[in-house]
């Protein structure tokens, strides 16, 4: 495999990304990391061929979360002032949930092993998980001493609501991937051997609607996260004003009178405003 933080293997137009640092159970540390999120999803961004994407990891771990031997011996992020360790987690870490918050492809977790701390966060920034039987996942930063500096407090609720979310974030404790699927923190669970077809199965499932409406899709599930009815309603409006002008959607209702599956176009081209 290649050498990459994070290797990008297009599938027909699902991105396959798969986190490259198995030497350090694919650990969120280093400025090679941090830019590589960025670098990928903004080439994802930017090829409208992409229609969905999967994250996973080598080896054995999905993500086992921040650096511990860094934290030990206070290097990297985790030198200096308490002043100075916030503007490393500020040019550091929390690039990766930025970057996320700008992806506008849906991205679907393929959690292969331990999600731990940071890695059970990063789980959380994708837009659906699937996770193997044998995945584990913990919310286990103040089993270190510290907080979820990644925006972890941010993320959980909003997947498993504020209870459950305080109480992974307040004892630490690790769960199974059947209890992640009980309290919703995953949408199923499958044997190691299926995940990455089953991952890769729903993103073509995904990735067979039309692209612009996917991206602008996602973009209003994003912005239900903290905003109210009004700008919901304002933003709906707006897309489906574009949405109703484009050829995947003339194409959708003809295929509907003609009782045929709909052949959408693989790249789009904004309508006349």
């Amino acid at each position: 495999m290649s050498s990459e933080p994070i290797v990008c293997e297009m599938r027909g137009p699902v991105a396959l990304l798969t986190l490259n640092r198995p030497d350090t159970r694919n650990a969120l540390s280093g400025e090679e990391v941090f830019a590589g999120f960025e670098q990928v999803f903004e080439r994802l961004n930017g090829d409208m061929t992409v229609r969905a994407a999967v994250l996973t990891g080598a080896g054995s771990a999905f993500c086992s979360g921040g650096n511990v031997a860094e934290m030990r011996d206070r290097t990297g992020m985790f030198g200096g002032s308490p002043q100075e360790i916030a503007a490393n987690y500020r040019a550091g870490i929390q690039r990766i949930p930025r970057a996320f918050q700008k992806l506008t492809v849906p991205i679907i977790a393929a959690v292969n092993g331990a999600a731990i701390g940071a890695g059970n966060d990063l789980a959380c920034m994708c837009d659906i998980r699937i996770a193997a039987s044998t995945a584990r996942f913990a919310e286990s930063f103040v089993k270190l001493g510290i907080v979820p500096g990644d925006g972890g407090c941010w993320f959980l609720p909003r997947v498993v609501g504020l209870s459950r979310a305080a109480e992974l974030a307040l004892t630490g404790e690790t769960i199974t991937a059947d209890e992640a699927l009980r309290i919703g923190l995953v949408s199923r669970v499958v044997a190691p051997e299926a995940l990455m077809d089953e991952a890769l199965a729903l993103a073509q499932r995904i990735a067979a609607n039309p692209v612009q409406v996917l991206r602008w899709t996602k973009q209003l599930l994003q912005q239900a996260r903290t905003g109210t009815l009004d700008e919901a309603l304002d933003s709906a409006g707006q897309f489906q004003g574009l949405a109703h002008q484009t050829a995947d959607h003339a194409e959708a209702i003809q295929a509907f009178f003609d009782k045929r599956p709909p052949v959408f176009g693989r790249e789009f081209t904004a309508p006349p405003r």
